[in-house]
């Protein structure tokens, strides 16, 4: 029977991530395996105890890292891989539905899902609310599916046999903005990529635990120059999406929204491109800052 885990990184959300964790016994294609990925023994109090057959590891800090120690422990093992973040919350069959689409298109390699809601664009949303709301979603009646260059990394499912050698960049430290662009850029050129409506849930965006706005700043503008230079990043979409994040940032920053430090990622986007200026821009810079 094929194998599928699920891995999750994750630091300072303790209470969330065992909630998060504990909800995949619902699946109706439960995990065969749940790997949980932090830093400190306090950010996983009580994962250990949650339903399914859940392992905790710690490591060192940052995301990439996380997930490539996640990769470790099943990469030998696992046909099929999916990626949650600590905050997101699958549709019951979301596990179902990515192994049946793996099993019936063998160019699939990769699939994310087309979200009910994404925190991430607001104020972020409750447990409770994300919840509700994958609990009260009906699907359209037909469902669309589209290709993709790159997937979400909040919610992504990897076909192992494609991907066995594959590895997040670990000089993209720690929330490292845009390692999944990176990771499914590469993943794409073994085969396809996919979003659906058949795979769904709800990305909470909790606000908590995440990197500084200043470092998250920096990183809006020297990741994408790093993936640039390294050719993962699209031709045309890293210029967009700095173009977006500064703006955004400089028209929030008057009136920032609560919860997002507007005027600390605006201060970062500028240091970065100062840094540009002086030939010195660096992702890893942030780990200083």
């Amino acid at each position: 029977m094929p194998q599928l885990f699920v891995i999750i990184a994750t630091v300072g959300r303790p209470e969330l991530t065992a909630a998060t964790v504990d909800r995949l016994a619902d699946q109706t294609r439960p995990p065969d395996g749940v790997i949980v990925v932090s830093v400190q023994p306090q950010d996983v109090v009580g994962v250990g105890e949650v339903r399914g057959n859940v392992q905790v590891h710690l490591t060192s800090k940052g995301l990439p890292r996380q997930r490539n120690h996640g990769l470790e422990q099943v990469i030998d093992t696992a046909d099929t891989i999916v990626f949650f973040d600590d905050d997101f919350i699958p549709a019951v069959d979301y596990l179902a539905e990515v192994e049946r689409h793996f099993a019936s298109c063998p160019d699939l390699v990769g699939m994310t899902g087309n979200l009910i809601a994404d925190g991430i664009n607001t104020g972020g949303i409750s447990l409770e609310d994300a919840v509700a709301m994958v609990e009260e979603h009906q699907r359209p009646a037909a469902l669309s599916e589209r290709p993709r260059q790159a997937l979400y990394g909040c919610n992504m499912a990897i076909r192992v046999s494609a991907a066995r050698d594959l590895r997040f960049d670990e000089k993209l430290p720690l929330y490292a903005w845009l390692e999944d662009v990176d990771y499914s850029t590469q993943l794409a050129r073994r085969g396809r990529l996919i979003s659906s409506d058949a795979i769904t849930g709800v990305h909470m965006g909790v606000k908590g635990g995440r990197t500084s706005g200043i470092r998250l700043g920096y990183s809006q503008v020297a990741n994408v120059l790093y993936l640039k230079r390294k050719g993962t990043m699209q031709p045309g979409l890293g210029d967009r999406l700095m173009r977006k994040q500064l703006l955004a940032n400089l028209v929030r920053s008057i009136r920032p929204e609560p919860n997002i430090d507007r005027r600390g990622r605006l201060k970062g986007n500028l240091m970065a491109l100062g840094d540009l200026l002086r030939g010195r821009v660096d992702p890893d810079r942030i780990n200083w800052l």
